[in-house]
């Protein structure tokens, strides 16, 4: 279990509580839209806007927290996240907001409560780099469906 210690907004609604686990299994916490204003927006076909969460995170170093779609808005709405996953670094200590992006044919309303994405909680590996030769590899440089139909 990961501790991630959490800081309210200015102006943001604390009943709408903190992240939650829909499920026991869940491997995503529920993140919701929260409007200083308590207010909507409403989201065009093909537009985007950033969502405020009303929550600003202490991730613990060597973890990130990745912001992802949630697949029922996705499927029914066309709402998603272009930048998803989305990644907030342990570092990072600004206001968390998320890309929402309208797919869809319909206008879309996000309404102060909504629940918009989730958050997962990751290990993070950082690498060393360095130049050199590449080993060969059965692959070799066969880039997009090189492997066969699926």
């Amino acid at each position: 279990m990961v501790m991630i210690r959490v800081e309210w907004d200015a102006g943001a609604d604390r009943a709408l509580g903190l992240p939650q686990y829909a499920s026991a299994g869940a491997a995503g916490a529920d993140l919701r839209a929260n409007f200083e204003d308590r207010g909507q927006v409403v989201l065009a076909p093909g537009a985007r806007a950033l969502i405020p969460t009303g929550l600003r995170l202490a991730i613990p170093a060597g973890y990130e927290v990745q912001v992802r779609p949630r697949s029922g808005l996705a499927l029914t709405h066309g709402i998603t996240l272009p930048n998803s996953p989305g990644t907030i670094d342990s570092d990072y200590r600004g206001p968390l907001g998320v890309i929402l992006q309208n797919t869809g044919n319909a206008d879309f309303t996000v309404a102060h409560g909504s629940r918009i994405a989730q958050m997962v909680v990751a290990p993070v590996v950082q690498a060393t780099f360095e130049v050199g030769p590449l080993e060969d590899t059965d692959r070799g440089a066969g880039g997009f469906g090189s492997t066969g139909a699926a």
